[in-house]
């Protein structure tokens, strides 16, 4: 037997490269079962065909769709602590302080976070559609901090390293510790930018309509972009599962058709 087919090796790759594929298999399944439920979800933007589905519908009520439009401030919205001329419905303040500490262990310096603060701010807003010359329908975004989904834009973010001298780093000797950094960052849901939401839209008067955690127990979701953008983000993932799963079993069938081959050679020379 040829040490290519006596290398166990050989044989950890090709069992590998079809436990990955069979993995990938079973994720690239489950993506596309989520594809298949997403594609079920009607999806609308704020406007007369909108109302008069709700008019229609039991109790003035869509249990569940998706809702896509551009965010407007109900009243005066947000501005930015560092950005000017950047205003937004939702705003978090992070400001944390990075720490050093000697590890002796190690003989190394680690970080840590200390001193965390974190403040929220939040108005009321809407979704409306963008193509309107006149916005007469608006879509009330209901408890939005509740809602799941990376819908938050960081538009400020800096690191502040602390300065040494000779004072700090004698105390530094001394107490093992000594500060890093200070980090600030904004996150804002800025005024103008376009959302997608999914959850339960109630038709509260003849035109204003209110979106809100679902009451069936499904997710509430906003996530930022269309709708198009969302749904290409969840098939790009699934062809990359689809690819993996073809790499990984193509490598593992090649490599033990080559095992097999080599096998096959070595028998027929020991036959003849």
């Amino acid at each position: 037997m040829s040490d290519f087919t006596a290398n166990p090796f050989v044989w950890v790759g090709i069992g590998c490269s079809f436990t990955f594929s069979g993995l990938f298999f079973r994720l690239y399944q489950d993506k596309k079962k989520e594809l298949e439920k997403l594609k079920e979800i009607p999806v609308f933007k704020p406007g007369p065909l909108l109302v008069g589905v709700l008019t229609a519908s039991p109790h003035k009520r869509l249990q569940y769709v998706a809702v896509e439009g551009m965010v407007q401030a109900d009243g005066e919205p947000i501005a930015s602590q560092y950005v000017p001329q950047c205003s937004g419905v939702i705003q978090r303040i992070v400001v944390e302080e990075r720490w050093k500490y000697w590890n002796s262990f190690t003989r190394t310096w680690n970080s840590r976070t200390m001193n965390k603060k974190e403040t929220n701010n939040m108005v009321p807003f809407s979704l409306v559609d963008p193509r309107a010359f006149i916005n007469n329908f608006y879509i009330k975004v209901h408890k939005p901090l509740e809602a799941s989904g990376d819908f938050m834009e960081r538009v400020y973010h800096k690191m502040k390293r602390a300065e040494e001298d000779v004072v700090n780093i004698v105390l530094q000797s001394i107490s093992g510790e000594k500060p890093g950094a200070l980090v600030v960052e904004e996150e804002m849901l800025k005024v103008g930018s376009t959302l997608t939401g999914f959850g339960e839209v109630i038709l509260e008067g003849g035109q204003v309509m209110r979106l809100q955690a679902p009451q069936d127990g499904r997710k509430y979701i906003l996530v930022p972009g269309d709708y198009r953008s969302f749904m290409d983000r969840h098939e790009s993932s699934a062809s990359m599962w689809k690819t993996l799963t073809a790499l990984t079993g193509i490598t593992g069938a090649t490599v033990l058709a080559a095992v097999i081959y080599s096998a096959v050679g070595d028998q027929d020379r020991r036959s003849k």
